[in-house]
């Protein structure tokens, strides 16, 4: 294994240790807490560990291994080295910090709690802040965003439900997003069943959003990237200015009017969020006539962006 790859592997490894530590201080912290259940077998078990007290960890575990040996029997072997550390590193961190920590909230009457008079302490004097199931799902969707981003990042899975969602795959054909959504959303409702009460899935189903979006944030980045199709008669001069003014290339074909059958030329470009704004100001004045459609572009590789992955051999 030559130096680089050897680095990389450091960091990814640095990231699922990271990732997995986090993952465990949200759960425990929290998720738990405030009998919240955001998906995973980790939001399962949070429900059973409050019914009937037993470690999260062990609930976890329990199921963990039974779902990693019936994804290996009916998928075969892709989860990876990785994602068998990772399940064992959330199981150790969680049982480590519900053993020593216990399961008290940090927002409520944690480490940051509020006397009778209002007055902000740290510890059992008081505090920051006053029991707050927007703001702790806030929070709790930000580190397992965070947490999740880096055991993504780092070439893994946390296993649980997305294996349940990768079984259903392979038979229903349904979409891997869709299945994940409605894998989570079931066992964020057996909140509801569990202590009747409608606000825990809601706030769950929050949490899960929040969390989306953060991953999105850590395995992508911040960059923005939109693709436009433009149709236009003025091809030339619009062209002049992707190239000369905005530093970018594109590709130009032909396309045939479904209403009048008119022969029309095409430009598929992608560009940073800066530069299209630039590019539909320009347009607007070369051709106020032009058809401009922009769509998100989750990730772009090759030239000028991303590079291409290096293989792996």
């Amino acid at each position: 294994m030559n130096s680089e790859k050897l680095k990389k592997e450091f960091i990814a490894y640095l990231m699922l240790i990271l990732g997995s530590a986090l993952f465990a201080a949200g759960d425990v912290m929290f998720v738990n807490p405030y009998h919240l259940a955001p998906g995973g077998v980790y939001g399962l078990s949070n429900v059973f560990q409050s019914l009937w007290p037993w470690k999260i960890s062990l609930y976890a575990i329990c199921m963990d291994i039974p779902l990693l040996i019936v994804g290996t029997l009916i998928l075969g072997p892709k989860f990876g080295v990785k994602t068998v550390v990772s399940v064992i590193l959330i199981f150790l961190f969680t049982f480590i910090l519900e053993s020593t920590y216990g399961y008290a909230p940090l927002i409520h009457d944690g480490l940051f709690t509020q006397n009778s008079d209002g007055l902000i302490a740290i510890g059992n004097d008081g505090g920051w802040f006053k029991p707050d199931y927007f703001l702790n799902s806030v929070v709790a969707g930000l580190v397992y965003g965070v947490s999740i981003g880096l055991i993504f990042k780092s070439g893994a899975t946390s296993g649980g439900s997305d294996i349940i969602s990768m079984i259903l795959h392979k038979y229903t054909k349904i979409s891997l997003g869709t299945l994940v959504l409605v894998v989570d959303s079931c066992i964020a409702l057996t909140t509801l069943i569990a202590f009747s009460d409608i606000r825990l899935p809601i706030y769950s189903i929050i949490l899960i959003y929040i969390e989306s979006k953060i991953i999105d944030l850590v395995v992508e980045g911040t960059k923005s990237y939109k693709t436009a199709f433009i149709v236009t008669d003025q091809i030339e001069a619009i062209r002049d200015f992707i190239i000369n003014d905005l530093h970018r290339g594109g590709t130009c074909f032909a396309g045939t009017g479904l209403y009048q059958g008119a022969q029309r030329r095409m430009i598929y470009v992608t560009l940073g969020r800066a530069d299209l704004v630039k590019l539909k100001s320009n347009i607007r004045h070369i051709d106020p006539l032009a058809f401009i459609n922009v769509i998100d572009s989750a990730e772009i590789m090759g030239l000028g962006f991303k590079a291409l992955p290096k293989s792996e051999n």
